[in-house]
């Protein structure tokens, strides 16, 4: 049975396959080293510039030391020792608003884009009153000792800040900002001395701050206040929000966004996590976690990012990624295989050419009967193959639409005219070529689809498969077997 024609094919065919998908998974790994390439260029221009950003405060906060003398032993044994307690307080902000405006920037490392944003934020924070910062003893008789307090805002990358002035309302004069926050975990920031009569003060307290700050690709904020209100506007038309919260109120245009965010702090822990020194982390828009020092975060069980502190963010994304949309496009490419050599193997079982004598031109039967070699068909898929090849190369200099209409017209023409020869005859080639250019019509549409592209391409396959059907109906599959395989003539089996 294993030496009959048929079988031999199909055991030439499965070679040929094997050999197809080994091409498409080195081309996979291609797609691949060019995702980590980018990759690469955007840690090497965040190393330059500065990364992704969280920014949190202001805030205040003063270190203290609690002392006190305990004695021991009586009469000439007797000693005193000193022991402290070391305690730091802090004072959360009643009323959190910031105004920012993110001015995009693009920045690259060779043929690899990094959107960079450029931050100006106007940031307010009011403190109803300053009785957090009024240390309390734990001993009876101990003694005090606060540093003055510090007002800080912090970042996870410093060397994005480009500019900075705070002032408090009710002085005339800027405060002198100076690098660091002298917290021991938010170590990145600024802060600025206040004066030490202003602790404990039952006065409101207000803080503007001017900030720009420079970062890449996305930016989180900390919802630090009893209220947050924070509103963000950019020319960037692709926004993606993530993190904790989504923006209350949002607008989505061509040339821009402008979101708005509105927190209270029953319905978030920041102030708590801030207080029990949690991370700043970056909420990544496939819902992972990255630290801000460059340390991952796993996931928690209640759906918070294990050791971080409570955020929202907003990341500049390309929807038009080149190399996710190729790396998408590659995962079809079996399937483009399996439907091309369908498409053939119909031709070559129903398909009947002009009646001619034995000197049939190569690629019929001496009846006129199509015959296709195992090693056309290679070349077919080989083509195939070639076209996501094209695809990720010339994306990297081209726009995606045009690169894929490139690589797919190519394509399409090349089957075409090797299909007219392999077949017999044009009118056999062109019409495999406008299926073949149905089948990228179809994937395009399919890469530009996320939320509905199971669906379409399930569909799709659907109508494929009941295509086939349609058109072997009458196909004796085992007068096929009996009188020669694949070039045995189909015989009717019952009415249409």
């Amino acid at each position: 049975m294993f030496k009959h024609p048929l079988f031999t094919k199909i055991a030439a065919l499965a070679v040929v396959t094997a050999l197809l998908l080994i091409g498409l998974g080195l081309i996979a790994d291609v797609v691949h080293d060019r995702q980590r390439y980018r990759a690469d260029a955007a840690r090497s221009v965040a190393q330059s510039l500065a990364g992704p950003q969280t920014l949190l405060g202001p805030m205040l906060h003063s270190a203290c030391v609690e002392s006190w003398e305990v004695a021991s032993g009586q009469g000439a044994d007797r000693r005193v020792e000193e022991q402290r307690r070391e305690f730091r307080l802090t004072a959360m902000p009643a009323r959190l608003q910031m105004q920012t405006a993110a001015l995009m920037q693009e920045r690259a490392r060779g043929l690899h884009k990094v959107n960079a944003f450029n931050l100006k934020a106007q940031v307010t924070a009011q403190w109803a009153s300053l009785a957090a910062l009024v240390p309390q003893g734990t001993v009876k008789g101990s003694r005090l000792q606060c540093g003055a307090p510090i007002l800080m805002l912090a970042v996870a990358d410093a060397r994005g800040i480009r500019m900075a002035r705070a002032q408090v309302l009710g002085l005339s004069q800027d405060l002198a900002l100076k690098p660091g926050t002298f917290h021991p975990v938010f170590t990145r920031g600024l802060h600025a001395m206040l004066p030490e009569a202003l602790r404990g003060q039952a006065d409101p307290l207000e803080v503007s701050v001017d900030l720009e700050l420079l970062g890449t690709e996305q930016l989180s904020i900390v919802p630090l206040g009893d209220t947050t209100d924070v509103q963000m506007q950019s020319a960037w038309p692709h926004p993606s929000f993530a993190g904790r919260f989504l923006p209350a109120e949002r607008d989505l245009q061509a040339d821009g966004f402008t979101a708005r965010w509105r927190l209270s702090s029953l319905a978030t822990t920041a102030q708590q996590d801030v207080a029990q020194g949690r991370r700043l982390c970056l909420a990544d828009t496939d819902g992972s976690a990255i630290e801000g020092e460059v340390e991952s975060a796993s996931g928690a069980g209640d759906g918070r990012r294990g050791g971080c502190t409570d955020s929202f963010s907003v990341a500049f994304v390309d929807p038009v990624n080149p190399y996710s949309l190729s790396d998408r496009a590659t995962k079809y490419g079996v399937l483009f295989i399996a439907l091309t050599f369908v498409a053939v193997g119909l031709f070559e079982l129903m398909g009947r050419g002009p009646q001619q004598a034995a000197s049939a031109t190569p690629g019929r039967a001496a009846a006129g009967r199509v015959r296709v070699h195992p090693v056309q068909y290679l070349l077919v898929g080989a083509a195939l193959c070639s076209f996501f090849l094209l695809l990720v190369s010339l994306s990297e200099h081209l726009s995606f639409g045009l690169s894929y209409a490139v690589a797919a017209g190519a394509c399409v023409l090349l089957l075409g005219y090797y299909a007219s020869h392999m077949l017999g005859s044009a009118r056999r080639g062109l019409p495999f070529a406008a299926g073949i250019a149905v089948l990228y019509g179809l994937l395009y549409v399919l890469l530009q689809l996320e939320q509905t592209a199971l669906v379409v391409g399930s569909i799709a396959l659907f109508l494929v498969l009941g295509a086939v059907m349609v058109l072997t109906r009458r196909v004796d599959w085992y007068g096929m077997g009996r009188s020669g395989g694949a070039d045995a003539a189909p015989a009717p089996q019952g009415a249409a």
